[in-house]
C-alpha cells in the first residue's frame, strides 16, 4: 500500500481580508472596511447600526469603522432618515403594516428613536383609519355580522399593528359601510 505524500497547506484567498504587510496601513484598512460595506450594502439598503454590526463582526476596529460610516454617510450609502421613510411608506402601502408593527421594526435595526417619530408622525388620525378600514374591505370582503367577525377583524389590525382604538374605529367604520 503506497503512502500518500502530504499536500503543502493552501493559501486561502479572500479577496476582502487585506494582505499582511497592508494591514498596518490606515488608509489599507479603511478601504479595507469599505469594500465589506459596499458588498453588505449591495443587497439592499441598510441602517447605520446594521452596518456598524457587520463591521464590527468581521473584527474591523472601532476606529477604522467610525471612519468608514463617516466616509458612507458622505458618500450618502447610509441616512437613517431616508432608510426610515423608504421602509415606512413601502410596509404602509404593501403590507398594510400600521405604526406600531412599523415603530418596532424600525427601532429593532437601530433607527434613532427621533426619526422613528418624525417618519411615522407623518400621518394623520383619518389617514390611519381609512388605511385600516381598507385592509378589513380587502380581506374580509363583508364587514363582520357577529361578535366572532369583530373579533377576527380586530386581531387582523392589531397583528398588522394598528393602535388598539384605531382598530376598533376601522371596525366599527366597515361595519357601518
Amino acid at each position: 500500500m503506497a503512502r500518500s505524500r502530504p499536500q503543502p497547506a493552501r493559501e486561502r484567498t479572500d479577496p476582502l481580508m487585506p494582505a499582511p504587510d497592508r494591514v498596518q496601513d490606515p488608509a489599507a484598512r479603511l478601504q479595507h472596511a469599505l469594500d465589506l460595506s459596499y458588498r453588505y450594502l449591495a443587497r439592499r439598503d441598510r441602517t447605520v447600526l446594521e452596518v456598524r454590526r457587520q463591521l464590527e463582526s468581521k473584527r474591523v476596529e472601532p476606529a477604522t469603522i467610525e471612519a468608514a460610516l463617516a466616509e458612507l454617510a458622505g458618500q450618502r450609502y447610509l441616512d437613517d432618515l431616508r432608510y426610515a421613510t423608504v421602509f415606512a411608506e413601502d410596509r404602509r402601502n404593501l403590507d398594510g403594516w400600521g405604526v406600531e408593527r412599523i415603530e418596532r421594526k424600525l427601532v429593532a435595526v437601530g433607527v434613532p428613536g427621533a426619526i422613528v417619530q418624525e417618519v411615522l408622525g407623518e400621518r394623520t388620525h383619518e389617514e390611519e383609519l381609512d388605511a385600516a378600514v381598507g385592509i378589513l374591505q380587502r380581506k374580509l370582503r363583508e364587514p363582520p355580522v357577529d361578535e366572532r367577525g369583530r373579533e377576527k377583524a380586530l386581531g387582523l389590525l392589531v397583528r398588522r399593528g394598528y393602535e388598539l382604538d384605531l382598530a376598533y374605529s376601522a371596525v366599527r367604520a366597515f361595519e357601518r359601510g
